[in-house]
């Protein structure tokens, strides 16, 4: 049985992401551009597990209910724009994240800690709130400075209702499938 590539996620609402989508417009063709990702696929990753063996994802499962249940109330909003890597060579163009991010992430703390407890390897890094938006590939003319048009961007607030448990299937375009999603506040 193969393992499942797992990943623990927020999913910014509709507006969230038709606001930030229009305001990628006028970047989106320009030479140099990163390959975008589909706005439909854009998530705030809490922690990426990879391959979890699957007689671990009941435990798991059932263990992130009482983790997201326990976080309180949070409103984010998707704000500012970076990237990863160097001005000359960027690999992953991101939005960033404002609003109750200390919050989020002391959940995305407890789902590690969660993790590491059912023996499941999580990067040793500091956790940083981020958007993909796209990705450069390697060895194409890449311009770094798009992702500073976006710098003082500020989309629309939102409560955080819910963390979702994805797995991703790889293939031409990655699918994400929710195997589980969990309230939050749901232990007040």
């Amino acid at each position: 049985m193969t393992p499942a590539r797992l990943f623990f996620a927020v999913d910014p609402p509709e507006a969230a992401r038709t606001h930030l989508r229009l305001a990628l417009d006028p970047v989106r063709a320009l030479p140099g551009a990163p390959r975008w990702t589909e706005p439909e696929r854009w998530h705030l990753t809490l922690l990426f597990l990879g391959a979890v063996p699957r007689e671990v994802l009941p435990a798991l499962a059932a263990g992130a209910a009482p983790v997201v249940g326990a976080a309180p109330p949070m409103r984010l909003r998707l704000a500012g724009a970076g990237r990863f890597g160097s001005l000359r060579r960027p690999s992953v163009a991101w939005a960033g994240v404002d609003g109750d991010v200390g919050a989020l992430s002391a959940l995305a703390g407890g789902l590690a800690g969660l993790a590491r407890g059912l023996d499941l390897p999580v990067e040793d890094r500091p956790f940083r709130p981020h958007l993909t938006l796209g990705r450069w590939p390697p060895r194409r003319a890449a311009d770094g400075t798009l992702t500073d048009r976006l710098a003082g961007y500020r989309g629309p607030a939102w409560p955080v209702g819910e963390v979702l448990l994805l797995e991703s299937r790889l293939g031409a375009a990655p699918l994400y499938e929710v195997h589980h999603a969990y309230s939050m506040g749901a232990a007040l």
